[in-house]
């Protein structure tokens, strides 16, 4: 996979050589959680809960160790994707800037499978002892062979087990919707194209230790945000339409780091987004115009629409 002109995953900022080389080479609740000026009444939109799989691809290794995450990290994971969207207070997902906003979206691990057993929303699949045909360097295709749950009804993630040389480099990947919002061909193609869904790396799936200013889980949720029809905030790197987000300011290039810059409209520029390549330490915003993107595409798209009452979330 070489970078396109939007890039449409998240990778780390000297990444662009070594993925070329890389790719060459292989129960929600409809009470509110959010901010303090978030209260009870008929006018709050409804809070959609998604039902996750996570498909955990590893190396052959004990359930814990290496690749092979363990149930308490991918707990951890979910956890910091529902403070992020939901703009908990007293978390890193909260913010007090005046365009930020709760999206109502929640995210929890699928209580049922298709065809109804009971599952814990956590696949493993041993890589190493399991043949796939193929290539590796098709992305999506690829960890789909290892399992691929009906898109319409689960959103499906994907760990990679990749080298440690990918660290910092290479952290995730996410296919957007079919959708009629502007700017939905900067986004990764899925469904009819090719299996839809977010890939992270293992190494960047959850809160870890690694070194690294990517190691406190909000990789998932800047991809989701592209799963949900987000695009950067610099889009086509045109300033003129951008992510087409009134509310967040116009950029022509990556947002790499925690330092605000001037952008196209001499406004400084949003690093604190969950759509920027920013460190972790450093996001905490999704912005009015963007949490009405997603709640639109969630609400329309055809393989959006169908996740909120999806049997995958169980009762």
């Amino acid at each position: 996979m070489t970078r396109p002109p939007a890039r449409r995953g998240r990778i780390g900022s000297a990444a662009v050589g070594i993925l070329v080389m890389l790719a060459a080479a292989c129960s929600g609740s409809d009470q509110p959680t959010g901010p303090i000026d978030d209260v009870p009444g008929d006018s709050l939109p409804v809070v959609y809960t998604l039902p996750v799989v996570v498909h955990v691809v590893h190396n052959g290794e004990p359930v814990g160790a290496g690749t092979n995450l363990s149930d308490e990290r991918i707990a951890a994971q979910i956890r910091i994707l529902n403070e992020d969207f939901r703009r908990k207070p007293g978390t890193p997902g909260f913010n007090d800037d005046p365009v930020g906003a709760d999206a109502r979206i929640e995210f929890v691990l699928a209580s049922r499978a298709p065809g109804g057993a009971p599952t814990s929303g956590v696949r493993r699949i041993d890589a190493s002892a399991t043949a796939n045909p193929v290539p590796q360097n098709d992305l999506f295709p690829y960890y789909a062979h290892y399992g691929y749950w009906d898109p319409a009804r689960y959103v499906n993630v994907w760990t990679m087990p990749l080298p440690e040389t990918a660290q910092n480099i290479v952290l995730g990947f996410a296919t957007g919707p079919q959708t009629h919002l502007p700017g939905s061909d900067l986004l990764l193609d899925g469904e009819p194209i090719q299996p839809e869904g977010i890939l992270v790396n293992a190494a960047h799936f959850g809160p870890s230790s690694i070194p690294s200013p990517f190691n406190r889980g909000r990789t998932l949720t800047h991809e989701m945000g592209h799963y949900l029809g987000l695009l950067h905030l610099w889009g086509g790197r045109d300033c003129a339409d951008n992510d087409f987000v009134a509310d967040t300011p116009p950029v022509m290039s990556p947002i790499i780091s925690c330092v605000p810059r001037v952008g196209c409209s001499g406004l400084p520029t949003q690093t604190a987004n969950y759509m920027t390549f920013a460190d972790d330490g450093c996001m905490n915003l999704f912005t009015e115009g963007q949490v009405e993107r997603m709640r639109e595409v969630i609400e329309t798209s055809p393989r959006r629409m169908g996740l909120p009452t999806s049997p995958g979330l169980g009762g």
